[in-house]
Parts: C-alpha cells; sequence; structure tokens
C-alpha cells in the first residue's frame, strides 16, 4: 500500500489516502519490437542485413536469400528477451 499525506490548511491535521501501488511494467524496446517478431516456439526471427541499397552488384541469388528470416543467435536470445519482455 502507498501512502500519501495531505494537509488541510484549515484544521492541520494529516489525511491518510491508501492506493494500490503496483511496481512499474517493464519497458518493450519500440525500435526492437519493430525489427523482431516470435515464432510459435518461442524463438526471435529477424531479416537478414545488406538488403536496402547497392543492390546492382549483388546476384539475384544473393538478393533472393536475403529475403529470408533468420532465427536469432542464441548467444543475442537472452539479451534480445530483456529487451523485448512481452514479444
Amino acid at each position: 500500500m502507498y501512502c500519501s499525506f495531505l494537509r488541510n490548511a484549515r484544521y492541520k491535521d494529516i489525511t491518510i489516502i491508501k492506493e494500490d501501488y503496483t511496481m512499474p511494467k517493464m519497458k518493450t524496446s519500440r525500435a526492437a519490437a519493430k525489427r523482431f517478431k516470435t515464432t510459435g516456439t518461442g524463438k526471435l526471427v529477424r531479416n537478414k542485413a545488406y538488403k536496402s541499397h547497392i543492390l546492382t552488384k549483388k546476384s539475384t541469388k544473393r538478393k533472393r536469400n536475403l529475403r529470408k528470416d533468420i532465427v536469432t543467435d542464441a548467444t543475442n536470445s537472452k539479451v534480445m528477451k530483456k529487451i523485448l519482455p512481452y514479444l
């Protein structure tokens, strides 16, 4: 319970107001939430890099393979789960 004190200027007494107090929620990193999705089993999936510009020198096969999603590596998944608590 959280108590806040209010003073009444006329009578100089203290009034106690009790409110329910819960711990604050964890914040999701919005930048990470836009870049990652979860699979049905809870793994994180991301898009591959190097697909945005300078595409003329890249082969068609390379660009096609860059379109696919990939599961995030296990070394990064613990950190990403902290950044994305509700994803």
